[in-house]
């Protein structure tokens, strides 16, 4: 079990949207939110793809890393992640690659193939072109976009010949494979990638830990690393007393039942009515099934969760998801798991 000095904290943030808010609101939020975190001593901060999505603003995360980027000056920076399934992998390789000419050792590109929306959304970011074959079609992706970041594309490649621009650098982003399955994981480990998981999804933590040493046992040592790494995203809300941060956590919490049940609102509720709402036992019973591994609490019970899903994962890499209606409790949040954590002093942190 790692001990609290050796956790090492990021962040992934889904750019949340409250009701009576607004996009612009969320997207100028998760910049703060990057500095604050930088300031903090998180390591790394990613920010996630969502289309059509009533609740998430970040739809283009190669262009909130660049803003962030250069808003910030050491955290890394990168996608949580990119739908890879959506695009082309020398448009995504191009994207990266001017990123990282920029921001040379700080861009990591986290690739996952879920479409990150509705399927007739999904259809529409590739319209009028087939929707592919995303258990065939994935790995070849990935293997292209591996090969125009470093420049191998094999002669035998149809694309042989094509270079990914600007070329000719010495370094490239650092790149993850992310997924909530064994498909991503087996492919991670086949392609010698580092992998991380989604445990903040709230549903998937009684497979987790499988799916991971999966990963762990079928790796293969590549040029990329020599031996596995993970990340786990873990859903993370921290406040002064247990009572606060359930409240809190009652935006997200009551969001997520009314987008599974078909009745989603635009942007997160104030947790003041959010608390107030009704639900049926059958809704309870669901969404506790479905949040069953949200972390809430004091200081005392949040320190005492992410450490058991460190050891569940034997992993130090933790990336922290916190959404909640007000901006203030998000920083606050985060300032509180960083002081468990003895990242850096909460003490005189401020933002732009």
């Amino acid at each position: 079990m790692a001990s609290k000095s050796e956790i090492n904290l990021s962040v992934v943030d889904q750019s949340p949207t409250r009701r009576e808010g607004s996009a612009v609101d969320a997207l100028n939020e998760t910049v703060r939110l990057a500095q604050h975190a930088e300031a903090l001593g998180y390591t790394r901060y990613w920010v996630s793809e969502h289309h059509n999505s009533n609740s998430f603003s970040g739809t283009s995360p190669e262009i909130l890393i660049a803003q962030i980027a250069a808003n910030t000056q050491t955290i890394r920076v990168g996608s949580g992640g990119v739908m890879l399934s959506h695009y082309s992998a020398l448009k995504v390789a191009e994207q990266f690659s001017v990123l990282d000419s920029f921001h040379p050792n700080r861009i990591d590109l986290g690739i996952g193939r879920a479409p990150g929306s509705d399927r007739r959304t999904a259809a529409a970011l590739t319209f009028p072109r087939p929707n592919m074959d995303v258990y065939n079609d994935f790995p070849q992706m990935v293997n292209d976009l591996l090969g125009f970041l470093n420049s191998t594309i094999s002669p035998d490649n149809p694309l042989y010949g094509i270079r990914a621009q600007p070329s000719s650098k010495t370094t490239f982003p650092e790149i993850w494979l992310l997924g909530s399955s064994d498909f991503s994981a087996k492919l991670a480990a086949q392609l010698g990638l580092p992998f991380s998981f989604a445990d903040f999804f709230g549903n998937t933590s009684d497979y987790g830990p499988k799916i991971t040493q999966i990963y762990r046992d079928q790796f293969q040592p590549s040029q990329y690393l020599s031996e596995p790494k993970v990340h786990i995203g873990l859903q993370v809300f921290c406040a002064e007393t247990e009572e606060k941060a359930k409240f809190i956590g009652s935006s997200r919490s009551i969001n997520k039942i009314l987008s599974l049940t078909g009745r989603a609102q635009e942007g997160l509720m104030p947790p003041e009515e959010a608390t107030q709402i009704n639900l049926s036992f059958q809704e309870k019973a669901y969404l506790e099934q479905s949040t069953q591994s949200f972390i809430e609490g004091d200081p005392i019970q949040v320190e005492d969760g992410i450490l058991k899903s460190s050891e569940r994962y034997e992993t130090n890499e933790i990336g922290i998801v916190s959404n909640c209606y007000y901006f203030e409790d998000r920083l606050k949040s985060y300032e509180l798991v960083s002081k468990i954590f003895h990242q850096t002093s909460v003490e005189n942190v401020k933002i732009n």
